[in-house]
């Protein structure tokens, strides 16, 4: 073992699928010592022969370092894993992918164990992990003191960002952008419906889907602004009456072509309840509104 690998953090790893696996060799190129275990022992074997120690238990691996890093399959996983581990004074950053509730209620279970919490929201595929060029990062929320203590660490596998104290948020920002990845899938499912039966190559198409979702893209940044100060009327160029009057273009294309318009119907639907309550020369943006229960 050399000077640089004593310098790092030692890491234990609760977790080997696709992404467990990938977290724990860039960790170990990175030059952290990684104790890793996982409920299926022949997945561990790969990463001994590359210098990871493994654990027959997850107690055992808990045991063998101060930061915990859990990436299994569900919230119900990481209570099961860890029932035997002795959690005091121990470090628990969880990676599994849950709700805010969960994340929540798993960060007062962990506290009232003995560790400190944080909660991951991973914003990346296996591939991406430890390639900074590709862009992923890791959303992180809950104790400010063990993510500013682990930094450097966490940013090993993929950039660390902090959202807040609140150990729900990671979580919710997880959710929230991934919501935003399925409805834009939609959108381009649809278009892609539309021109299936036609003579038009979709390949040659994709491009020109591609840059018109990536020029609407910034138009966000006006709805987080109409957002904040409350005027939905402010900056509008394609006001809600003119769009809600364009709608039924859309839903007779559809049928002409004989595509089902289930996936664009309901946010068609939802901008003419706002306006038939709001204004006409109001964005888009009161539609959020719309979809907020209150009380």
């Amino acid at each position: 073992m050399t000077a640089n690998t004593i310098e790092k953090t030692p890491v234990t790893l609760l977790g080997l699928g696709a992404m467990g696996t990938a977290l724990a060799r860039t960790w170990l190129a990175a030059g952290h010592p990684l104790t890793a275990w996982n409920r299926t022992p022949a997945r561990a074997a790969p990463l001994a022969a590359e210098g990871a120690k493994t654990a027959d238990t997850a107690a055992e691996a808990v045991a063998a370092s101060d930061l915990i890093i859990v990436c299994l399959l569900d919230d119900a996983s990481v209570e099961e894993a860890l029932a035997d581990a002795d959690l005091v004074g121990k470090d628990l950053v969880n990676l599994v992918t849950g709700t805010p509730a969960q994340a929540r209620a798993r960060a007062a279970w962990a506290e009232a164990r003995g560790a400190r919490y944080l909660d991951g929201g991973i914003m990346a595929v296996p591939p991406m992990i430890g390639v900074p060029e590709a862009g992923g990062y890791v959303f992180y929320s809950g104790s400010r003191a063990l993510f500013e203590q682990y930094e450097k660490a966490l940013a090993v596998p993929a950039g660390a960002t902090y959202v807040g104290e609140d150990p729900g948020f990671a979580a919710l920002h997880d959710v929230a952008l991934l919501s935003a990845m399925y409805g834009m899938f939609a959108g381009a499912a649809h278009a892609f419906a539309l021109i299936r039966e036609e003579d038009i190559d979709p390949v040659a198409f994709a491009p020109l889907l591609a840059g018109w979702l990536t020029a609407m893209a910034p138009s966000v940044h006006g709805t987080a602004r109409q957002l904040s100060s409350g005027d939905r009327t402010t900056d509008v160029v394609s006001n809600l009456a003119m769009q809600v009057a364009g709608v039924p273009t859309f839903l007779d294309t559809a049928e002409g072509q004989g595509v089902s318009p289930e996936l664009i119907a309901p946010y068609f639907a939802l901008m003419r309840r706002r306006l038939d309550i709001g204004s006409g020369d109001e964005d888009l943006t009161g539609v959020v509104d719309l979809l907020v229960r209150k009380g």
